[in-house]
């Protein structure tokens, strides 16, 4: 027996042959639609039919094969349960300046607030008869519906706690405008082959025996949608003993329909990706391999922050796990990735599921939108905007369709946005008349694409180099650019050196080269060099964490900052003492008079041989000579000062530091922190790059973390 075959025989036994005997006068006694008690033909003519109603419900909606996947998944196999968001979550009426304070304040970079009220789907559809499901493009709308339906087949083993029959209506269907909802029901029941079912449709309408699914409201052609939007208020309000769900896009759902309840699909959150991915990495196989938990993994590392913000939403999330399948990674060069998940919102993703575009688009081609969107998202971005007003939009689509020959002049500007916002999401009514993009990487991958397109790369440094909100928006430039990246390399570092500029700062780099050159340490000099600005940090921040009198103790953070990236650049170059940050807590605390695991971090550290001419040997006695005088928590505030002080005295003096080179400004240590962020950046835009030069890259690396000109 198949799995299909099983899954129908439990889903009749369970539920289709006891409802559809009702329904007919079954149990021998109970009178039917003819007046009689059924026969043994008719109840087995009844079985059989329910048999294959289950199996065709199965076929043709339980299973999924989008993006051009090799082989086709059974739904279940991989539905994540969705949760919902009230109405006040979907139609709120905030000011741009509001949305944009409350994204600021969140943590993550997707533009859906977590604070809103969630509720399982599974008990929201149990709560209410009829129910209205609004999401983006590939929010999991048509899974969520089609799953209600396997729910119900399994009658008392299922989720869905009501008896009924589910008819699953794909609203696009109905694209001739010859809208009969009746009329479908009952071809599906016949062609399963129930007796007269015509009478059987009418029967079960009548005692409120059916879930009747309504699947994508915004897939009715424009020309028919009042008239399908009238006969379905009418069908329900006729046939009101029945439970429905139907789903339509958000951007399109103008009115609400009478009776429904409005629910809007929540963005998936972390538990529903890991479970999604486990979910799709299901087979022994993958099982034995932990491929599923690896490719999670792989997207908590922070270079693939921005993928992971696609994976909130279930088609790119779908897209991504394709990828990996593929490769058993995501690729280094992210313009890729983020172009294709552009491409499946701007085009594939209407081609799979066969939806009719709007006459717009016959002169609105996808490579002209592109450009579009793009000049959207850079003149956004460039004002640190992410919200945007429905009026400034269809004033730049006007003015771009006005100054490009190649444009139709016949689109106005309000059906432009409609219709990306409708049919293609990429746009989002995030509150009333107010837009943002459906995901901040596709923003920030449109404003790079407009920069390469527009020549400003050199722009693009002079003016953003050191700003962190640009980080990704110069990685996917690196991607982009087919030439000229080894010139552009070159003027990073070149704006990067304006950034140590005072003699204190070009003090701290000469002391780098001066303690490290000529190690045996097998690493690149500039990762050594990185790594002793790193211990020079870590000195300096527990010195300022301990003396009230140091230059920075009221404001630490950008020695932190600071230590941050030189620990970023020594990890890229594969220079680690199991963990730096931890040797910077042990340092702190051996400040307090716990020195142990300072004395064990200096161990390892000594086995890197990173340092020409620092006496470890000699330190570590000094460290084990102030650990058996180390002062407790009861002693003296006088006393712990002094040891302190001592604990200083053996650091400088063993690395050849004072305490001068080390005590910065509030500004030299944010400069210091700028500089090594932009030294950082460029490793990963080389990285990132399609193409750079090894001469040019190594001469690059040669000087990196050196004062100009030594």
């Amino acid at each position: 027996m198949t799995g299909i075959e099983s899954f129908a025989a439990q889903a009749v036994s369970g539920l289709a042959v006891p409802i559809f005997q009702i329904l007919w006068g079954g149990g021998g006694k109970v009178l039917g639609i003819f007046g009689k008690t059924l026969d043994e033909k008719t109840r087995e003519i009844i079985f059989a039919a329910s048999k294959q109603y289950v199996q065709k419900y199965e076929e043709r909606h339980g299973i999924l094969k989008v993006l051009g996947m090799r082989e086709p998944v059974k739904l279940e196999s991989v539905y994540t349960a969705v949760q919902f968001l009230d109405d006040d979550a979907i139609r709120s009426f905030e000011s741009i300046e509001n949305l944009e304070k409350v994204y600021r304040q969140a943590t993550s970079r997707g533009f859906q607030s977590h604070d809103g009220k969630k509720q399982a789907g599974i008990k929201v559809a149990n709560n209410k008869q009829y129910l209205m499901v609004l999401g983006g493009p590939g929010a999991g709308k048509s899974t969520f519906v089609r799953k209600m339906g396997l729910e119900t087949l399994k009658g008392k083993k299922g989720g869905f706690k009501h008896a009924c029959i589910p008819v699953f209506i794909e609203l696009k269907r109905f694209a001739s405008g010859n809208i009969d909802i009746k009329a479908f029901i009952t071809e599906e029941f016949r062609i399963c082959g129930f007796p007269l079912p015509d009478k059987f449709t009418v029967k079960a309408l009548e005692e409120g025996k059916l879930l009747i699914l309504l699947d994508g409201l915004d897939e009715v052609p424009t020309k028919n949608l009042t008239e399908a939007i009238s006969e379905i208020q009418n069908f329900v309000d006729k046939y009101d003993k029945n439970r429905f769900i139907a789903s339509c896009r958000t951007a399109a759902y103008r009115s609400s329909f009478r009776r429904f309840s409005d629910v809007g699909m929540a963005d998936f959150d972390d538990d529903q990706i890991q479970q999604f991915i486990d979910n799709w990495f299901h087979c022994e196989a993958d099982k034995q391999a932990k491929t599923g938990e690896k490719c999670w993994e792989l997207l908590q590392k922070p270079e693939h922050e921005a993928a992971k913000e696609l994976a909130h939403t279930p088609l790119l999330l779908t897209f991504l796990c394709l990828v990996y399948d593929r490769s058993q990674s995501f690729p280094d060069n992210r313009s890729v990735l983020y172009r294709k998940a552009l491409r499946i919102l701007l085009e594939e993703w209407a081609s799979e599921k066969r939806i009719l575009r709007d006459e717009i688009y016959q002169g609105l081609h996808t490579e002209l939108e592109e450009l579009l969107l793009s000049e959207i998202a850079y003149t956004g971005f460039e004002f640190d905007r992410l919200f945007f007003s429905g009026r400034d939009i269809v004033q730049q689509i006007k003015t771009f369709l006005a100054s490009n020959l190649n444009a139709p002049q016949h689109l106005n500007g309000e059906s432009v946005l409609d219709a990306i916002a409708v049919q293609q999401g990429i746009l989002v009514e995030r509150a009333e008349d107010v837009f943002s993009f459906s995901h901040l990487t596709l923003q920030e991958y449109l404003t790079a694409q407009y920069i390469d397109d527009h020549r400003q790369v050199e722009k693009l440094v002079i003016e953003h180099l050191i700003d962190r909100r640009w980080k990704e928006v110069f990685l996917l430039v690196a991607g982009l650019m087919r030439s000229g990246v080894d010139d552009w390399l070159l003027l990073m570092e070149k704006e990067a050196q304006k950034y140590i500029n005072t003699s204190k700062l070009q003090a701290l780099l000469n002391w780098a080269e001066q303690v490290t050159v000529g190690s045996p340490g097998d690493f690149k000099p500039v990762g050594k060099r990185a790594f002793a600005m790193e211990i020079a940090n870590i000195i300096a921040y527990a010195n300022a964490i301990a003396n009230p009198n140091a230059i920075i103790y009221a404001d630490p953070i950008p020695y932190s900052n600071a230590m941050v990236y030189a620990n970023a650049i020594a990890i890229n170059n594969a220079i680690t003492i199991d963990n730096v940050f931890a040797y910077s807590i042990a340092i702190v605390e051996a400040s307090n008079g716990t020195i142990g695991d300072a004395i064990q971090y200096t161990y390892n550290l000594e086995k890197l041989k990173i340092f020409n001419n620092i006496k470890f040997t000699v330190l570590i006695a000094q460290m084990e000579a102030l650990k058996a005088k180390a002062p407790d928590e009861q002693q003296l505030k006088e006393v712990l000062e002094a040891f302190v002080e001592r604990l200083q005295e053996t650091l400088l003096n063993a690395f050849n530091l004072t305490l001068e080179m080390i005590d910065l400004s509030k500004a030299e240590a944010e400069a210091f922190g700028n500089y090594l962020y932009a030294n950082y950046l460029i490793i990963q835009c080389k990285q990132a790059a399609v193409r750079v030069s090894p001469q040019t890259w190594e001469a690059i690396e040669a000087r990196m973390l050196l004062v100009p000109g030594s």
